[in-house]
């Protein structure tokens, strides 16, 4: 479904401006997204992320840190960091396939960060793909 693609890639802008600016306003971010996306489901899905990342980043940071060994978050590029949160609560949280989040975050990391983000965000997501889970479950829909 194309449009949950363009809901991650709009969630990756939300995340990378508040990694900066940590005071934005989400009434606008929540604005901003009824305007980019007309359909409900979408929007919902696009909220949900954002909003359930924030609220479990420290979370998500303690482990992608504990998987990612030499480097440190604060070390990694913004996009390939924000991917990473948001692979991994999608793969932790939503049950959305392991398959279909690391394809969608290796997509995602290539188009917004360096020529090696995606091989990284690969290994990493790949590291931290649920237990009980392999990269085969479920069908490959986005």
């Amino acid at each position: 479904m194309a449009g949950r693609s363009e809901a991650r890639r709009f969630v990756l802008q939300m995340l990378y401006l508040l990694d900066h600016n940590p005071e934005a306003d989400r009434d606008r971010i929540a604005s901003q997204l009824s305007k980019e996306f007309k359909d409900a489901a979408v929007q919902s899905f696009a909220w949900s992320l954002i909003t359930g990342i924030l609220d479990h980043q420290p979370q998500l940071d303690e482990k992608i840190a504990a998987t990612a060994t030499n480097w440190r978050l604060e070390r990694m590029a913004p996009t390939d960091r924000n991917v990473l949160r948001m692979g991994l609560y999608e793969m932790t949280v939503t049950g959305t396939p392991p398959a279909v989040v690391i394809d969608e975050a290796v997509t995602i990391a290539r188009e917004f960060g360096t020529e090696n983000s995606g091989a990284f965000v690969n290994g990493i997501l790949d590291r931290l793909i649920p237990a009980g889970k392999s990269i085969s479950d479920g069908p490959p829909v986005a």
